[in-house]
């Protein structure tokens, strides 16, 4: 069911501020490592880690340079999990204060690049946990974890504000439902459901079109992609929350995972984190991993579905 927005509510969930919050100048990241990794992208020129327990997000030019030396983008969220970008804008989630920050980059007076908030998104569901922009529908999508709920947000070409275009309620997801992401393929979308299933429904409707179970101690799930044949499915925890489970897995049929039948690949990753999103930069996919016992980040290459070279980013 959609629900459409009046402009008063617009207004109301929508605060554009007047001045810039930064001052033009870089910020150093504080801290020598990361504290959770939750997603990694490249936009431009620049790559961006969500750094969620040090509750902040950093950007650097490369993936060479020491943690520590990256810059400090925003450190205005509260266990935030993702950022998007068209390019112009910004959006990042802000889940445990349950709100989306629109930033935009600036060039400083010494030529280096800054960003500045300028609108903020208050009420947007309960925990928002995934932003995620599409070219093709030209929108933001940002998923409430706890509700159900789907937020649409456009940008004002003219004006470059962000409004907030309509709220999708997606009825086959139970309310209190934990739901950490999801995937946009082609004109479908797919939810990693804490209902122990994969849901699979039409982009546009948001009607489920089919649902695949899962075994319980694969249900925690994260993150689903697909890479060659293979569809890849980071795992967090069992049903019950227990980080033991944590694995990444792959399957050329969703239908077999009920069966057990996928192929565990998470001994390419030496080092023991537990697997959360992935996301792809150019010709490598990218790996964070958010859990005890350490947080890394793995760049990794797939050829003729084979997984290859294999790095420890950070």
């Amino acid at each position: 069911m959609k629900k459409t927005l009046s402009l008063i509510l617009i207004v109301c969930l929508a605060l554009t501020l007047n001045s810039p919050v930064y001052a033009n100048a870089e910020r150093k990241n504080p801290y020598d490592s990361l504290k959770a990794p939750s997603y990694i992208t490249k936009i431009g020129s620049e790559y961006f880690i969500v750094d969620c327990y040090n509750n902040q997000i950093i950007y650097n030019q490369n993936l060479t340079d020491e943690i520590g030396s990256w810059n400090v983008m925003t450190a205005e969220i509260n266990l935030g999990h993702t950022i998007a970008s068209d390019g112009m804008v910004y959006l990042v989630d802000d889940t445990e204060n349950h709100r989306i920050l629109v930033m935009e980059r600036r060039i400083n007076h010494e030529g280096k690049p800054v960003f500045e908030k300028t609108q903020v998104f208050n009420e947007i569901g309960i925990r928002p946990h995934y932003v995620h922009y599409d070219e093709k529908t030209n929108a933001f999508y940002a998923w409430s974890s706890m509700t159900g709920e789907m937020y649409l947000f456009r940008r004002n070409p003219e004006t470059n504000l962000v409004y907030l275009d309509e709220v999708i309620d997606v009825a086959f997801i139970s309310k209190g439902t934990y739901v950490r992401s999801f995937t946009i393929i082609d004109d479908t979308i797919y939810f990693v459901s804490g209902n122990a299933a994969i849901m699979k429904a039409d982009l546009k409707t948001m009607r489920l079109i089919k649902a695949y179970p899962v075994p319980e101690h694969i249900a925690g799930m994260v993150k689903l992609v697909k890479i060659e044949d293979f569809y890849y499915l980071t795992v967090s925890t069992d049903f019950h929350g227990n980080q033991d489970f944590g694995t990444i897995l792959r399957t050329a049929d969703l239908s077999s995972l009920i069966h057990n039948e996928y192929e565990d690949i998470y001994d390419y990753f030496k080092a023991g984190g537990t697997p959360y999103n992935m996301t792809q930069i150019n010709n490598r996919w990218y790996l964070v991993e958010s859990g005890l016992p350490g947080y890394y980040v793995w760049s990794f290459r797939v050829e003729d579905n084979a997984i290859r070279d294999v790095k420890l980013v950070y």
